[in-house]
């Protein structure tokens, strides 16, 4: 079948539609990407009080890497076991707040403040930190790749 006019002017808006539609649609993909990655933010903050090694596992890339202030970086499995070392501490209590999600393509990277509050030996204490995870989309799932936190010294 041969292309008139008409058609061929019909095939160009009906593609100029679709694609108009496609950066709409990847807008909302956009926005439920970075709703996706904060609700992984707070599954993490339940898996690290519950202890839930299997939770972090799914979590955290194979190649994950966690760094804290200047301290030797952690790898997946040395980082777990750092998490879920000891007792769950009813006491404390976690609190990601001020979090801004970059989000391009499949990487996300989010900067935030972590406030954790508890008792050590009877002790109320409450630790500040700022912290950068970086997420990667692989297979359709969003995990971890990079944490890094650095302490917010106490105001005085």
């Amino acid at each position: 079948m041969r292309a008139t006019p008409i058609t061929a002017a019909c095939l160009i808006l009906l593609a100029g539609a679709f694609a108009k539609a496609g950066t709409t649609n990847t807008r909302l993909s956009d926005a439920d990407a970075k709703q996706q990655i904060l609700d992984l933010g707070q599954i993490w903050v339940a898996a690290e009080h519950n202890h839930d090694a299997a939770t972090l596992g799914r979590i955290l890339d194979d190649k994950f890497v966690a760094s804290f202030n200047a301290d030797k970086p952690l790898d997946k499995e040395t980082f777990i076991k750092l998490i879920v070392t000891g007792d769950v501490d009813p006491t404390e209590s976690q609190t990601l707040a001020d979090q801004n999600v970059i989000l391009d393509q499949d990487t996300a990277v989010v900067v935030g403040t972590d406030t954790e509050r508890g008792t050590k030996k009877g002790k109320a204490y409450t630790a500040v930190a700022r912290y950068t995870v970086t997420y990667i989309r692989r297979n359709g799932q969003w995990v971890a790749l990079a944490e890094h936190l650095v302490e917010v010294p106490e105001t005085k």
